[in-house]
């Protein structure tokens, strides 16, 4: 009987960190402080442009089920919005700048002005809504 309360105990703490996991994904967090990276990592660095209000950063891996379908929200994002652009960073090679941002899943997007301040950061898939939201202070023109 205790092993069938163990198991029971076990399946209850399993399902309770699926259910903060699915919560957390896609969430938008706006930055706290609007400042740029002291050390924003070369690779990450060399992906902004001097022309664009916000870079959308989408940092994948080789082995992301998620990732093919944050670059789909991502360019349809851009593809809309004014001032907005969307590159993705494979960082499977390069665990140093993933170390460098904070970045511990994959996928994670990072929005960057083109300076480097990060105004938005994403883990798992964006919510387009909520993303959009996050970012539109930061935006040229009106969002259609």
């Amino acid at each position: 009987m205790t092993g069938a309360w163990a198991l029971l105990g076990a399946v209850a703490v399993v399902a309770v960190i699926a259910l903060v996991l699915r919560a957390r994904d896609g969430r938008v967090r706006v930055a706290e402080r609007a400042e740029a990276r002291v050390s924003l990592p070369g690779p990450v660095r060399d992906l902004l442009d001097a022309g664009t209000p916000v870079t959308l950063v989408q940092l994948s891996t080789a082995f992301c089920a998620n990732c093919r379908q944050t670059r789909v929200v991502l360019e349809d994002l851009a593809r809309r919005v004014e001032g907005v652009r969307h590159v993705e960073l494979d960082v499977t090679d390069l665990p140093e700048v993933a170390a460098d941002l904070g970045v511990l899943r994959a996928p994670t997007t990072l929005a960057l002005t083109p300076s480097g301040v990060e105004l938005v950061r994403v883990g798992g898939v964006p919510k387009p809504d909520a993303l959009i939201a996050a970012l539109r202070p930061h935006l040229p023109g009106p969002i259609g």
